[in-house]
């Protein structure tokens, strides 16, 4: 395990004050990632039942929370406010006022009765940077709700994923919510750095739909060049081969050959040198063409061994490959890897996955649990009700 950063250690977003008063995936996610880069996060909840996912269960962690509620909730202070209520509405416009950031993802307009929007909170605080998340966009798409499953089905992504012919599939995470986070953080991260150039703040503004056909990237490309839609192809490439599951001895071998030199060094290593110089597989084009037969032709061989012997061997050809894991065995294979997978975030509580982030310099802070509903309520009320020049109390 990392050794625990001391307070003192430097941190790319030391100072920076962050108000999160989004709900489910793709806003916590943003703000649980400024977090680990050492801004200071207030989560913001409704009382009494806070954020939907707090229920989302089971699974549930050790402390009986749910385990999606602390995938996305590292880290942060808990504050729970009524924005119906004058003085808590009150109190959330003066964090807005000293936050540096605020993320959120209501409804578009539906936070102007409480001078929440865009426009009152940077009237109130120019260097603040906003960011807003939606589903489709705060135009013709703002009424519609923007849940993760209806935009990889209504985006695109269903239409490409499963077996030709079969139910289009949605991907086995919230996959769409997790990129749109990235993306909020992209933008947060260049708006401050104007910020930090000019001392003034922005909106950001992501939605669920544009980060999801950005990242479909070679898909969108292809019915952009061609005018036809990409359908599903299983765990095949439309434009590489063999990039596939293949079937081995007693299981699947995920091989990823990205190129002429590589497949050169699959035949190889498969006792079929031959392979290479066929005419139907020379190429990379050729092989896509004759898909069929090239797998029958790596199949018939791969059945004299395991997806792990077959890993081994291929591996030590530089042949990308691998077996299908379950995600206990990814996390004991990035442990093997010395990658340092899972972090303590205290006794009783249930570990977190480690931020993938690795900086040399300012390395990203040891999470600490994610804070029960208001669990740090009493403090921040108090200091929000102080002088505005006071740091934030630390958590207790």
């Amino acid at each position: 395990m990392p050794e625990p950063q001391h307070r003192t250690a430097p941190r790319a977003l030391d100072g920076v004050l962050v108000a999160d008063f989004s709900r489910v995936l793709a806003g916590p996610l943003a703000a649980a990632t400024l977090a680990d880069l050492g801004a200071e996060v207030i989560k913001v909840e409704r009382p009494g039942s806070g954020d939907d996912t707090r229920a989302w269960g089971p699974p549930f962690t050790a402390d009986g929370t749910a385990a999606y509620f602390d995938a996305a909730n590292r880290s942060k202070r808990g504050l729970a406010l009524d924005l119906g209520d004058p003085g808590d509405a009150a109190a959330a416009r003066e964090l807005a006022r000293r936050a540096d950031v605020l993320i959120e993802n209501f409804r578009p307009g539906s936070l102007a009765k409480y001078g929440l929007d865009p426009v009152a909170t940077r009237a109130a605080n120019p260097g603040l940077v906003h960011c807003t998340i939606t589903g489709f966009g705060s135009g013709a798409g703002a009424a519609l709700p923007g849940y993760d499953f209806v935009v990889q089905a209504v985006g695109g992504l269903m239409s490409v994923t499963g077996e030709p012919g079969g139910t289009p599939l949605k991907a086995g995470v919230a996959l769409v919510d997790v990129l749109t986070a990235k993306d909020a953080v992209t933008g947060i991260l260049a708006a401050l750095r104007h910020r930090g150039r000019t001392g003034a703040g922005q909106v950001v503004e992501v939605n669920l739909l544009s980060s999801l056909l950005g990242a479909l990237v070679n898909q969108v490309s292809g019915q952009l060049a061609t005018g036809r839609d990409p359908g599903p192809m299983g765990n095949r490439h439309p434009s590489i081969a063999p990039y596939e599951t293949l079937a081995c001895r007693g299981g699947l071998l995920a091989v990823a050959v990205g190129n002429d030199r590589q497949f050169r060094a699959l035949a190889g290593a498969l006792g079929a040198p031959e392979l290479a110089e066929d005419i139907r597989f020379r190429r990379n084009q050729d092989r896509v063409q004759n898909r069929t037969d090239l797998v029958k032709a790596l199949e018939d061989r791969l059945a004299a061994d395991t997806p792990q012997g077959w890993t081994e061997r291929l591996a030590a050809a530089s042949v990308p490959c691998g077996p299908v894991n379950t995600v206990s065995e990814a996390l004991e294979l990035a442990g093997r890897l010395g990658l340092d997978p899972v972090v303590p975030v205290g006794e009783g509580r249930t570990p977190q996955v480690a931020s993938p982030l690795r900086l040399s310099d300012t390395p990203v802070v040891q999470p600490t649990a994610p804070p029960r509903l208001d669990e740090d309520g009493t403090a921040l009320r108090t200091w929000l009700s102080g002088p505005g020049d006071r740091p934030v109390p630390p958590r207790m």
